[in-house]
């Protein structure tokens, strides 16, 4: 409830009725401050009018007066430039570490902004604001989405930097982590970026001019070059074939060679995969991309263009997997090429927050624009996420569109951070006649 009360002052959601001090003196709010998130009180630099001196300085706010006590501002030189205790109940008069008796005034939440903050924490149906979206206009949403667009790049950022970091600073290998991540769309994808964390790329530059050896260290450092990684119908034939011996034989000489130990093969996740994207593809198509020498962070730093990213991502499986999906199962000749869908995922995901966070490292706005001209250029994703904006009124036009709406849930409304969101705030400030 306090951080209710925190809401209502910092956007002026007051009663209607005339606000007094408890000791019946007029106020009038005339800059309620900039929101304090540390230690100290809650707003500082606040501007209010009592009677007719105006006063400037720190604005507290409890639930209760006798809080001011019980957190023992009373005894913290800190609380000394407070100008106005706000409090839904005044239970006690209130002082300073100086001595000095402290305005308050009593600020009740108006009844509908209690209901609707209670429907937002408590209704179950995604998204619990949704009455509100067709009063938006077209302003505040575009501000809204840009910023969360923004938001959701800067988190991506966060998580390449410290990609970047684990890699003692190199961002080539940074990067490819980062697209091994995309690689395993979704389910996989912790065990792909764990299994980028493995692959020695020094080592393999050795043999870079080697696709099967280079297909030989991605599949055998992903663990699963043991016979008892492959299903026990298929083991059998799979030692027939021989081309899993090959590949076996070569990885255990260049594991021997460079000190190689591969990651647990029980990372990865075959249950309910469409065999597109088992492992054994999606490993051999990035040995086929890491071999073709175009995909690396210089080049993806040359690009564009979406049609120059779509180019340098373009790869498929080598000749084994062209007939198969795992090891001693074969199956129709397939290239297995990335798909368009994949493609624009992989683009979403790895090239523009890349574009962006190297951009952001360097201090290059070139790139950082870029990134955002290439997501309002992309066709936007088409998940349970967007389609359920979609359903309640919201313009789903690009990837940036759908980036937005995805950080949108993830942080806001998952997290019941209505408080925080432009939307929860329009939904509080807004009588329920006004939403039927």
């Amino acid at each position: 409830m306090e951080l209710l009360l925190h809401y209502v002052w910092k956007h002026k959601l007051f009663p209607l009725t005339e606000l007094t001090t408890t000791d019946g003196k007029r106020v009038e709010i005339i800059d309620t401050g900039l929101h304090n998130q540390n230690a100290g009180p809650d707003f500082f630099n606040a501007k209010i009018k009592i009677d007719n001196t105006i006063w400037v300085g720190n604005i507290e706010i409890h639930e209760k007066a006798s809080d001011w006590y019980v957190h023992g501002h009373h005894q913290d030189e800190r609380y000394n430039n407070v100008i106005l205790h706000v409090c839904e109940t005044i239970d006690t008069d209130c002082q300073t570490q100086k001595g000095d008796y402290l305005p308050q005034i009593k600020l009740s939440i108006p009844s509908y902004v209690q209901e609707h903050y209670h429907e937002l924490l408590s209704i179950d149906q995604y998204p619990p604001c949704y009455k509100i979206i067709p009063n938006l206009t077209q302003l505040m949403i575009h501000s809204w989405m840009s910023a969360l667009q923004t938001e959701r790049l800067e988190q991506k950022t966060v998580a390449i930097l410290q990609r970047v970091n684990a890699c003692d600073g190199d961002w080539e290998k940074g990067y490819f982590v980062t697209l091994a991540r995309s690689y395993g769309f979704g389910i996989n994808g912790n065990a792909f970026e764990e299994w980028g964390k493995h692959i020695p790329l020094h080592d393999v530059d050795h043999h870079r001019d080697d696709l099967f050896q280079i297909e030989a260290i991605f599949m055998g450092q992903a663990g699963l070059l043991e016979l008892n990684t492959i299903p026990q119908h298929y083991q059998q034939e799979a030692l027939i074939e021989g081309y899993f011996s090959k590949l076996r034989n070569e990885y255990l000489y260049l594991a021997h060679k460079f000190s190689l130990t591969p990651m647990d093969y029980k990372y990865w996740k075959f249950l309910r995969l469409r065999p597109q994207n088992f492992p054994y593809i999606r490993i051999s198509q990035l040995a086929n991309l890491y071999y073709s020498r175009k995909a690396g962070l210089s080049r993806l730093i040359e690009c564009e263009s979406v049609k120059d990213i779509k180019q340098i991502f373009k790869t498929s499986v080598t000749k084994y997997w062209e007939t198969h999906y795992i090891f001693g199962s074969s199956s129709e000749t397939n290239t297995k090429i990335l798909s368009p869908f994949s493609l624009n995922l992989l683009m979403i995901n790895t090239a523009i927050p890349m574009l962006f966070a190297y951009g952001r490292y360097k201090g290059y706005d070139k790139l950082c624009d870029r990134a955002f001209d290439f997501l309002e250029e992309l066709k936007a994703e088409n998940n349970y996420i967007v389609r359920m904006w979609k359903s309640v009124g919201l313009n789903v036009e690009n990837a940036g569109d759908s980036q937005a709406l995805i950080q949108l849930k993830n942080e806001y409304c998952d997290k019941k951070e209505c408080l925080r969101c432009r939307i929860g705030y329009e939904y509080l400030k807004t009588r329920h006649d006004k939403l039927e």
